[in-house]
């Protein structure tokens, strides 16, 4: 298993090693033991699955608050996202920043975004199929967004804003200004 820690190290890309042959591959995609040496050692709770029909659909930048906060390992299954975690806890050295990588059928990785980042994607395929570990359970009252394109933030998305799809969710979304004490590092 390939890992390596992003500019916030905090956030852990893993690639799990595929075994192939005529007949298709074998992967195992979650093991607890190697994925606690790698660094990701909470409990997972929840398996959550997304299908995007279209290229430019744009996740997020989604986060739970305590005592429901997330930590979130995602891979993907069909097709390419970039997929962005972003730093929101209070008192980081890395506060207010922003790290990204494509995940895609054909790189096979996973990306760990801990409890205390908000975490978002963008489709770079049409018929993208995500999935994801959480560490905790979906609680409603405690979801909070910040808006994809947060200047404040400056993420650097690899679509044309003309090419973005968002729920009226995410479009309604508060800019990261307005994150006050969502978390604590």
């Amino acid at each position: 298993m390939k890992v390596s820690r992003l500019d916030i190290p905090d956030v852990i890309l893993v690639t799990p090693p595929k075994f192939g042959d005529a007949r298709g591959f074998f992967s195992e995609t979650y093991n607890a033991a190697r994925y606690e040496e790698a660094g990701i050692a909470l409990p997972f709770v929840q398996d959550n699955q997304s299908l995007s029909r279209q290229r430019g659909v744009v996740r997020g930048l989604h986060c739970q608050l305590a005592p429901f906060e997330q930590g979130k390992l995602v891979r993907c299954t069909q097709g390419a996202i970039w997929d962005v975690a972003v730093d929101a806890r209070s008192g980081s050295p890395t506060y207010g920043k922003w790290v990204g990588a494509e995940l895609s059928e054909e790189n096979w990785s996973q990306l760990w975004v801990p409890p205390g980042f908000l975490h978002g994607f963008m489709t770079l395929t049409d018929h993208v199929m995500v999935q994801y570990k959480c560490t905790s359970v979906y609680d409603k009252a405690s979801e909070r967004a910040v808006i994809w394109n947060c200047p404040h933030l400056g993420i650097k998305w690899p679509l044309p804003s003309s090419d973005i799809v968002l729920s009226e969710k995410d479009r309604e979304a508060p800019h990261f200004t307005e994150v006050k004490d969502w978390f604590e590092y």
